[in-house]
């Protein structure tokens, strides 16, 4: 089936401004101009929209989009059951956040009483899930599997005191990272700091 540029916004929920934009970086390009100069849209390009999406849902930017799914290596199945793993993690995520947020309503309302430590398990969670997404398969291999979990479960069972400090170590790693790879130089000052402050983050 085909579509025009309206009629293809129309069906995933975007607006034409956006198909044009995409058009225009080479993300997805229609699949023909017909006579009247209106973009038309077949099933390939249904197809590659979807991914864009499912990759846009999970945060990834539009230039590393195109670069996954323009790779000749790119496996559309193979990245659908990815989408899957990686939305499944984020629900996880979320359905601790409501429980952490129905639990505080609760104690608000005086029905039950909330630990310290119970105000914080949605949030730590979720730095533990946003670690190993980043750093996991890096950091597994350089420490191995016992050294993360111990550090993972650690942070699970900090006081609000110490759960601050983590996070503003994390914070510390991303940024020094950051800066790090504009230098280039994977055994500067900047990379040394980023590891050093990474070893920190894990013996917390």
């Amino acid at each position: 089936m085909e579509y025009t540029i309206r009629k293809l916004g129309q069906l995933a929920g975007i607006s034409t401004r956006t198909l044009r934009y995409y058009d225009e970086i080479g993300i997805l390009k229609p699949a023909r101009i017909n006579s009247s100069g209106y973009r038309i849209y077949g099933q390939n390009e249904v197809d590659r929209l979807q991914q864009i999406l499912f990759y846009r849902e999970l945060g990834v930017s539009l230039e590393s989009i195109k670069e996954i799914i323009s790779a000749s290596s790119f496996d559309r199945a193979r990245a659908l059951k990815e989408h899957r793993k990686r939305l499944l993690e984020k629900r996880k995520q979320l359905d601790l956040l409501i429980e952490n947020v129905e639990k505080t309503i609760d104690s608000t309302e005086g029905k039950i009483k909330m630990t310290d430590k119970e105000k914080f398990e949605g949030f730590k969670q979720k730095m533990i899930d946003e670690n190993e997404k980043k750093y996991g398969k890096e950091i597994r291999e350089k420490y191995g599997d016992e050294v993360v979990n111990q550090s993972n479960q650690k942070l699970k069972n900090m006081t609000q005191e110490q759960y601050a400090e983590v996070e503003r170590l994390s914070t510390d790693v991303i940024e020094t990272l950051k800066k790090a790879f504009t230098t280039g130089d994977p055994q500067g000052d900047l990379a040394q700091k980023a590891a050093d402050l990474h070893r920190q983050w894990l013996s917390y």
